[in-house]
């Protein structure tokens, strides 16, 4: 009774205008606008007067829904100021080269990613949709756990390949039938989050252990079963081009997640979406000549000398991971020169972000055409042969 009597006789103090003048500062209040001792006033008045408490937290509210929604994700810029600053002062034992740092990067993000969603979302279906040159668009629904799955029976093929141990040892090389193994088995998310994160930083450690130039370690093509998923035709494969085509599939499905979810996610940074830009853009060729092969082309075939590549096709890729790709239309195998650039048959502009999603198979040719001039067939052929680089 003796605090309520003290609150009364406070009030029966307040002078009109005080609270009037409190009064005005609540909105002011309500948005964290107010001097520090403006709002140790409001605060004190809101405990005595009813009317102006009630007032403060419909203000305080509507505040709220006048906030700019934040992207839950770490800006991707960030992970590489931290590594630079520390670097800077104290250079990395074994640094990871250059070809394998977008597969350490699309890791950490997609770790993160996993991290901020609930357990509820785990369970979300995720799409997952490719090209098949004979069946035309494909699909298949999953969940979060079953993507990582299938990252992990991917990813296990390079494992195996630079001796580290492959997940699936009886699963065989094929990729698709080593994601459907990986499948057949029920798991909690630890048990698919785990071992695909340990996977994925042993592979970390295992380039930076290797080192080298891009191009300069190889490894047998045979390895990696799907032959046709990486550029070129010997037997010996870039180890690079296995770092970089599992970075991509990192990327590709992390997006596939945060779509499903409805996670903000960016796409990769400038220098290391070039890399991948330039990988699918490297791909191109031998796709173009399995299609023609298969009968698939629309474009009249040209019979070309060996080594010569016939006609070209000028691929400008904007954005800031983008670049100019000559592509050899007629002979998969040979160097595009100078001259035969400047004589490009057809010319197609595509964004970045585009091209790389047509290649993974997430957009169809029709939705990924921006600017094209030229022979219209050259152009089609090239576009249907980009979606053919896509995988389940």
């Amino acid at each position: 009774m003796g605090d309520e009597a003290e609150r009364a006789e406070h009030r029966d103090e307040r002078r009109p205008g005080d609270h009037q003048e409190l009064m005005s500062l609540l909105g002011a209040w309500a948005l964290s606008a107010c001097a520090a001792d403006d709002a140790e006033r409001v605060e004190a008045h809101l405990h005595d007067c009813g009317g102006c408490a009630e007032e403060a937290l419909r203000l305080r509210d509507a505040a709220l829904l006048l906030q700019p929604q934040v992207s839950l994700d770490l800006d991707p810029k960030l992970r590489a100021r931290v590594l630079d600053g520390c670097l800077a002062r104290r250079p990395a034992t074994q640094p990871i080269p250059s070809w394998a740092a977008p597969l350490d990067f699309e890791a950490a993000r997609l770790d993160a990613l996993l991290n901020d969603i609930t357990e509820d979302e785990w369970r979300t279906p995720v799409a997952l949709r490719w090209f098949d040159d004979h069946e035309g668009w494909l699909g298949r629904t999953t969940t979060v756990s079953g993507v990582l799955d299938h990252l992990l029976a991917g990813d296990g093929l390079l494992a195996r390949a630079v001796g580290l141990p492959d997940p699936l040892p009886d699963a065989g090389d094929d990729p698709g039938a080593r994601t459907f193994a990986r499948w057949a088995g029920a798991r909690s998310e630890a048990d698919a989050w785990r071992p695909w994160r340990e996977q994925t930083q042993a592979l970390v450690r295992a380039a930076a252990g290797t080192g080298g130039r891009a191009g300069e370690r190889t490894v047998p093509r045979a390895r990696f079963g799907d032959e046709d998923r990486l550029p070129g035709t010997g037997p010996l494969l870039p180890l690079s081009d296995a770092y970089l085509d599992r970075a991509f599939a990192c990327w590709v499905h992390a997006d596939d997640i945060a779509r499903a979810v409805e996670y903000p996610y960016d796409p990769p940074l400038g220098p290391q979406l070039r890399q991948l830009v330039d990988l699918a853009a490297r791909r191109l060729p031998e796709s173009i000549a399995r299609r023609r092969r298969a009968g698939l082309a629309v474009s009249e075939a040209r019979l070309t000398t060996a080594g010569t590549p016939g006609r070209t096709l000028h691929l400008e890729v904007e954005g800031a991971g983008g670049g100019h790709f000559y592509i050899p239309l007629d002979s998969p195998s040979a160097t595009v020169s100078r001259t035969a650039a400047r004589e490009a048959v057809a010319h197609v502009a595509l964004d970045d972000v585009v091209f790389c999603q047509l290649a993974a198979g997430r957009i169809t040719p029709d939705e990924a055409a921006s600017g094209g001039e030229g022979d219209p067939l050259v152009i089609h052929d090239v576009l249907c042969a980009a979606a053919a680089l896509s995988r389940l």
